[in-house]
């Protein structure tokens, strides 16, 4: 989910994976910092992205007396905040600065730089139950070169795009939502719903804002670089900007603008609709398996959400290397560093204990694999599921019908899977053109997207900016290493 998971990793992955450059440093980590050895108990240095849980003392106690009494080792975990985690996880790398574990940082870059342990054998020997329960997708999706660098979380698998409404509006003017299964086919209710609420927001999107389609996105959704997932000519890189289809969604989006469907100020607000507040009728979203269709979504909103689909389930890249974890190459506990994750992806006692809360006080079991939420769950005295361990050993909750989790099962198995699966675009031999792209799109994407400005008149203007900036250049390299990839990937 967008708002649970904070992905505006997207662009700012990319730009660092251009502008990564070696920094300074004396290697001086002070001995808190560094990995080693508490007499025989081997002590793992690990960085989470994100904001550290009030009662985390607790909770990492009654972790490390699990996984010492398991494995002989403690986990001396350090959070770093999102807005300092790309700046300060390429200070550690490029100074060579001794850790263990981190979540993955511009994970392709780093690791064709040689930042991380090649995880290859180590993976499957050192952490084989975890390795086991892997989809197929998540090592193809992270092989780079042949090497498997990175030990992901399993969790959503697939993403899908949806368009989510707030039930209670939906509910209070009757309004049917039945017939949605693309943008176009929502306007109908945004009317509706505006003519009912002016005052409310019919289509709330701001700043970040990216229209969807069946694309798969070699450089992120941010870059007019895109592979149509049903295409009968091939798999080609193709200008998703001057493709018919995602045209014909812009000059929508300008109509719904004009109408007042969607915000005045979307290309320029950053602060966006609150999930739990009223303010909004239709939003758009990323769901996934374990989201259990709109029950995880529910939940953090507070109040019923409904959502309809309006991409296909698919197995990409870049869901593959959504939450990664890796093992520094400078690591002296390398194979201790990957059994450690093994067991955090395999121990259903351990992940449940740090995802949920502490049992007895946030939650209690009612079954084998069931539990019931108790008064003392609260958001920030847990971890978060999407970047911790294997959503699938995790415990569901009581509300939740049998149902959904053979749905969950069922959808996994039967998700279209991207043709350009574990490609991984080099940009080396094009990096200033990219730069310069990516400075033509800041120019454009936001107005763009978000309807303020007409795409007749603006998007000639992009293309020849585009083309300008080396466009074509970046195509060609780029479709001359996936057909590459595709030769020795049949």
């Amino acid at each position: 989910m967008k708002h649970v998971k904070k992905f505006l990793f997207a662009s700012t992955a990319i730009m660092a994976t251009l502008a990564l450059t070696a920094c300074g440093g004396d290697k001086k980590a002070d001995d808190k910092k560094s990995s080693g050895k508490d007499g025989d108990v081997t002590t793992l240095l690990m960085y989470q992205i994100g904001d550290k849980p009030e009662n985390y003392d607790e909770l990492m106690s009654i972790a490390n007396k699990q996984i010492e009494e398991a494995i002989n080792v403690k986990v001396d975990l350090q959070y770093i905040g999102w807005g300092d985690w790309d700046k300060k996880m390429s200070t550690i790398i490029a100074s060579g600065e001794n850790y263990d574990i981190s979540f993955a940082s511009n994970y392709v870059a780093n690791a064709q730089k040689g930042a991380y342990a090649d995880l290859t054998e180590l993976a499957p020997k050192y952490a084989k139950d975890a390795y086991d329960q892997l989809d197929e997708a998540y090592i193809k999706g992270n092989t780079i070169d042949g090497k498997l660098y990175a030990f992901p979380v399993n969790g959503n698998v697939y993403g899908q795009q949806v368009l989510t409404f707030n039930k209670q509006y939906l509910d209070k003017y009757n309004l049917n939502i039945d017939d949605v299964n693309s943008y176009a086919d929502a306007e109908k209710v945004l009317k509706e719903f505006h003519e009912k609420e002016p005052n409310i927001a019919p289509f709330a999107i701001g700043q970040s804002f990216q229209l969807s389609g069946d694309y798969d996105y070699p450089l992120g959704k941010e870059y007019p670089f895109a592979v149509k997932n049903d295409s009968k000519d091939g798999i080609k890189i193709i200008n998703q900007y001057d493709d018919p289809e995602f045209v014909s969604n812009l000059e929508l989006m300008h109509k719904w603008y004009e109408d007042k469907l969607i915000p005045t100020d979307a290309s320029t607000n950053t602060t966006g609709y609150p999930l739990e507040g009223n303010t909004w009728f239709m939003r758009e979203e990323t769901q996934g398996p374990m989201d259990y269709g709109d029950t995880i979504l529910s939940n953090a909103a507070g109040h019923p959400l409904v959502s309809k689909a309006i991409t296909k389930p698919l197995k990409t890249t870049a869901q593959a290397q959504m939450a990664n974890f890796v093992v520094s190459n400078v690591s002296k506990n390398k194979e201790k560093s990957v059994e450690f994750l093994g067991l955090l992806n395999s121990d259903p006692t351990l992940l449940n204990g740090l995802v949920w809360g502490v049992e007895g006080e946030a939650w209690e079991k009612v079954g084998d694999n069931r539990i019931k939420l108790l008064d003392g769950y609260k958001p920030n005295m847990h971890m978060a599921a999407w970047n911790t361990g294997n959503n699938m050993i995790l415990y569901t909750q009581d509300t939740l019908p049998e149902e959904k989790i053979k749905e969950r099962d069922e959808s996994i198995k039967n998700a279209e899977v991207s043709p350009i699966l574990g490609f991984n675009f080099n940009t080396a031999p094009v990096k200033t053109e990219i730069t310069n792209i990516a400075n033509v799109m800041n120019r454009y994407k936001a107005s763009l997207n978000t309807g303020t400005v007409d795409p007749k008149e603006t998007l000639p203007k992009l293309n020849k900016d585009l083309e300008t900036a080396g466009w074509d250049k970046v195509q060609k390299e780029m479709q001359s290493q996936l057909d590459d990839f595709l030769k020795t990937n049949k």
